[in-house]
C-alpha cells in the first residue's frame, strides 16, 4: 500500500466532527419559543436564543476553521525534514557549478 499525502490528517477529522457538533447545537439551542398568529411567546427573547446560542455556533466556526488549520507535529516533522532534503540537494546542486 502506498503513504499517500492527504491534505487532512486523522486529527483534523476529528476536529472537524467536533466542531460540526458544536455548530449543531448552537442551532438546536436557537430553535423553539415560536410564536403563532393567536398567541405571542415571549420565550423567543429569552438568552438562551439571544446570546447563548450564536456565541456557541460562532465558536463552532472557530473551531472549524481551526481544524482546517491545523498542522499535527508528525506532518511538521516530515515538512521540515522534507525542506532539509531540498535544501541540500540545491546546494549540492550549486556546488557541482
Amino acid at each position: 500500500m502506498s503513504n499517500k499525502n492527504y491534505a487532512f490528517g486523522k486529527t483534523n477529522f476529528i476536529l472537524l466532527a467536533i466542531g460540526l457538533a458544536i455548530i449543531i447545537i448552537g442551532f438546536i439551542l436557537m430553535s423553539g419559543g415560536a410564536t403563532t398568529d393567536e398567541a405571542f411567546n415571549p420565550a423567543i427573547f429569552d438568552a438562551r436564543h439571544i446570546k447563548v446560542a450564536p456565541v456557541i455556533t460562532f465558536l463552532g466556526f472557530v473551531s472549524i476553521i481551526v481544524a482546517i488549520v491545523y498542522k499535527p507535529k508528525k506532518d511538521k516533522e516530515m515538512s521540515s525534514k522534507e525542506m532539509g532534503s531540498k535544501e541540500k540537494s540545491s546546494k549540492e546542486i550549486s556546488n557541482r557549478k
